[in-house]
């Protein structure tokens, strides 16, 4: 795996970049009628991309986990704000459905990146273990019984 030299390879940082924008997009539309809401879950959604760039860039392990960990916090903000914009009927149904997706994919991201620069034993979700049957087993099961009852009679 390659070293990542800046924080725009980052993909905790580019899902989050998407998502501000997203958030830009729908607080556009004639629908978003609040200006205050608008302004405050914008000024919200900047700050998660803005904070994981600014962690990156200090360049010490422990600055990058405090900001990723701020900027998880601040997907959740902007997330419950949305609900808010939801509810007070500023945002579509469908527009609804894509920002918590978003919003779960970059709380997932970022949650997944600041263990694995933890250091962790908590892996994220690209280490996923996959259970598969062993292959040799049914053939040494037929061919060489022997062999067999020496490494899979404990199972």
């Amino acid at each position: 795996m390659a070293t990542i030299q800046k924080f725009e390879d980052l993909i905790c940082w580019q899902k989050t970049r998407e998502l501000a924008n997203f958030i830009f997009d729908i607080t556009d539309k004639p629908i978003f009628k609040d200006p205050k809401l608008k302004w405050h879950i914008r000024k919200t959604i900047i700050s998660p991309m803005s904070n994981i760039a600014e962690g990156f860039d200090r360049g010490t392990r422990s600055e990058l986990i405090d900001a990723l960990f701020i900027a998880k916090g601040e997907v959740g903000e902007a997330r419950s704000q949305l609900y808010l914009a939801y509810d007070r009927h500023y945002v579509l149904d469908k527009d609804m459905e894509r920002g918590l997706k978003l919003c779960d994919e970059c709380s997932r991201l970022i949650q997944s990146f600041a263990y694995k620069v933890k250091g962790g034993s908590r892996q994220g979700i690209q280490f996923k273990r996959v259970e598969r049957e062993d292959p040799m087993k049914e053939i040494l099961k037929t061919t060489a019984p022997e062999i067999y009852e020496k490494f899979y009679k404990e199972e």
